[in-house]
């Protein structure tokens, strides 16, 4: 299971690490990000709890922000040139 920062939470059926960046299902996502404008996660810890003979396996996420996002982003744009190339 994923708990998101917001207290929500949902199953998913494969594991994860820690500081391993998911999407919005939980969904593993691989580096680099074609965009930083993307809603990313990424597991901070991981925690195992045993009821009745069954093992649940939690994952906690974080919200990553736009400024950390842009250095996993393959797509950055130069900030002296507003993100515009100029061609003669």
């Amino acid at each position: 299971m994923v708990r998101y920062p917001e207290g929500d939470s949902r199953e998913i059926e494969h594991g994860l690490k820690v500081n391993q960046m998911v999407d919005l299902n939980g969904n593993p996502l691989a580096l680099p990000l074609a965009t930083a404008k993307t809603i990313v996660y990424r597991v901070w810890k991981v925690t195992t709890s045993e009821e009745r003979k069954c093992e649940q396996i939690t994952y906690d996420l974080e919200l990553v922000t736009r400024p950390e996002l842009e250095t996993f982003s393959g797509a950055m744009r130069s900030r002296t040139s507003g993100g515009r190339q100029r061609c003669s």
